[in-house]
């Protein structure tokens, strides 16, 4: 039997409520096995991985999922608060990375190691460069009236987009990261499988996201 329009609705937003739910756990589920695999402190390595999948995975995931109809922790704010929490957790995101690539930065230097030799060091790099972009080209959203030949629906949609960007950028930092010598010899077999799969669950989740709240600026026009 065919499904109605209402139904299959229905069992859309079923699905993506379910996707975000999981999101969610996931964003705080990562960082803290990484935490635990770490042990922040036990070394100057151990605090680049932590402060890497806290800045990529819970913080800057949940700045996104802010913005969800569905799954946002603050559906029943006002748009108002939800910018300032998401400027609030992206300013974070950032200045995590920051200090994780200046942590790993110069334990290289102690260890006389190259610096950015892997793919995983070169797009680390890249998305900490294009998150600190990213957070400057915000600003201006909170002062559009610097921007004269564009409208404040064109800034958000072009924010929205080169953001999703910068995210999954981060994400595929972690991906590669998980690829490393420290990763692969702590953890194996279908828990390494397992964590790959995290950055790219939360990966879909936003960019589906950003699809459809793109989708839904189009059809509001017309």
């Amino acid at each position: 039997m065919a499904l109605t329009a209402e139904t299959e609705s229905r069992l859309y937003r079923s699905l993506r409520a379910a996707a975000g739910a999981a999101a969610h756990l996931v964003a705080l589920g990562f960082p803290t096995a990484v935490a635990v695999l770490a042990r922040p402190g036990s070394s100057l390595f151990s605090w680049h991985p932590v402060l890497m999948a806290l800045a990529f995975s819970f913080l800057m995931t949940e700045a996104l999922l802010i913005f969800s109809p569905e799954t946002s922790l603050l559906r029943s704010f006002s748009r108002k608060v939800k910018v300032r929490v998401h400027w609030a957790l992206q300013l974070l995101a950032l200045l995590c990375a920051l200090l994780g690539l200046g942590i790993i930065t110069y334990n290289k230097h102690l260890n006389g190691k190259p610096h950015f030799a892997t793919w995983h060091g070169l797009m680390g790099l890249l998305a900490v460069l294009y998150t600190s972009g990213q957070c400057t080209g915000g600003v201006l959203l909170l002062y559009p009236k610097l921007m004269k030949n564009w409208t404040l629906a064109k800034l958000k949609l072009y924010h929205a987009t080169s953001g999703l960007v910068g995210y999954l950028l981060g994400c595929a930092s972690l991906m590669l990261g998980m690829c490393s010598l420290w990763f692969t010899t702590s953890v194996t077999s279908v828990s390494w499988y397992l964590a790959m799969l995290c950055p790219l669950l939360t990966s879909l989740v936003i960019m589906n996201q950003v699809s459809n709240a793109y989708l839904y600026r189009k059809r509001s026009q017309h």
